[in-house]
């Protein structure tokens, strides 16, 4: 059994929660959040932001705040091999009520389709709030280029008429 060894990122401002499962093996090397130099979630943000790529944790934490994300997972803690989320077993999950007590949430999305499915089995029953399920940075989904992440995250995370940064 594996432990989420990464506290919640979210502050008094946040107010979009994005979910992924579990940290992979090279995030929870670094410590943070989307660790692995091939996921593409720090590029798909920081095009619906119109920002310059966040590369140390420290960048990437600035650049969360001043764009009101808050980042965890679902899981709190599993069975896995590597970073494979087709072997999760025996999942524990987040308490989300840690950010959501603290912090103005007005979206939660879920980043890929397995983080969404252990959302939807542990999380949503507990707090009774709805997901946007989006497609994973994860370089596993290669079915997605690059600029379809970024157009479909852009579609759905930030509605039109809302301010970025």
């Amino acid at each position: 059994m594996i432990v989420h060894p990464i506290p919640p990122f979210y502050n008094s401002d946040s107010e979009i929660l994005i979910l992924g499962s579990f940290p992979s093996v090279k995030s929870r090397e670094t410590g943070f959040f989307y660790g692995h130099p091939q996921n593409r979630f720090w590029k798909v943000l920081a095009a619906l932001f119109d920002e310059d790529v966040p590369q140390t944790i420290a960048e990437k934490k600035t650049f969360l705040q001043r764009s009101r994300i808050a980042l965890w997972d679902v899981i709190g803690s599993c069975e896995i091999e590597g970073s494979s989320d087709a072997s999760i077993r025996n999942v524990v999950p987040n308490d989300l009520r840690i950010v959501l007590d603290h912090a103005p949430i007005r979206t939660i999305c879920v980043n890929g389709k397995t983080a969404y499915r252990y959302y939807e089995k542990y999380v949503q029953p507990k707090i009774c709030r709805e997901a946007v399920c989006l497609p994973s940075t994860s370089p596993a989904n290669a079915a997605w280029s690059l600029e379809k992440l970024q157009a479909e995250w852009s579609r759905r995370v930030i509605p039109p008429g809302v301010r970025r940064s």
